[in-house]
């Protein structure tokens, strides 16, 4: 079993070497996100660990960019703060786990044979609502043809949306899929972001993907507005 450790703490990242070692894992050690990146291409690994804080690219990163290039390798992330929008993130880049810094060895052990066991992600289905089309594996999102920037947060709640387009989802729905179950702000902030797509995916093309349902929430439309 070969895991790829990209963890710029130097003493961190040699313990857990040694650690996975004693536990028959063949591991590969890089300190910064460029090298990470690289390795991750040109290797075949069965899982790689990473950090989020890394120098050069960080890891979020180099999350998004392996699966923009169909590198399936099932990620886990290292978090150095226990916040629901860094788990949020690192799992709307494509990161299949992660753990919070300090972890528990025995922790990190387990998840890995698990992630191994499951092996890699099969590639998504790119979603299509007549010219608009969104791409989960490499996270573009094209409407007649353009190539559209969205954020993260943006992208899961297109996403969502694509994934059950024709039916109506309240904003409880969408909440609990792309921010947590347990978000406890507004939910007006499903209303901006919502605000925010129709300014990038409907308003320059002469749209209307995203109908308001009023008192329900949103549908978006099967032919794309």
């Amino acid at each position: 079993m070969r895991v790829l450790l990209v963890e710029d703490e130097v003493r961190l990242a040699e313990n857990v070497r040694r650690g996975l070692n004693a536990e028959g894992f063949v591991v590969d050690v890089v300190h910064n996100g460029d090298d990470g990146l690289f390795n991750a291409e040109v290797n075949d690994y069965d899982v790689v660990v990473l950090d989020i804080m890394l120098p050069g690219l960080n890891g979020y990163e180099v999350c998004r960019r392996m699966r923009a290039a169909r590198v399936w390798t099932p990620v886990l992330m290292l978090t150095a703060k226990d916040g629901e929008y860094d788990q949020a993130d690192a799992l709307d880049l494509g990161a299949d786990d992660y753990l919070t810094k300090p972890f528990s060895f025995i922790v990190l052990v387990a998840r890995l044979r698990a992630l191994i066991r499951r092996g890699g992600p099969i590639r998504p289905a790119v979603l299509e609502a007549g010219d608009l089309t969104l791409d989960p594996a490499s996270r573009t999102v094209r409407r007649a043809g353009d190539e559209l920037s969205l954020t993260p947060r943006e992208f899961g709640v297109l996403q969502f949306l694509m994934r059950h387009r024709g039916d109506v989802v309240s904003k409880t729905d969408i909440l609990e899929s792309v921010w947590d179950a347990n978000y406890e702000g507004d939910d007006n902030v499903v209303e901006v972001y919502v605000g925010y797509l129709r300014r990038k995916i409907d308003q320059p093309y002469g749209r209307h993907a995203i109908e308001t349902v009023r008192g329900a929430g949103y549908r978006l439309e099967v032919g794309g507005g």
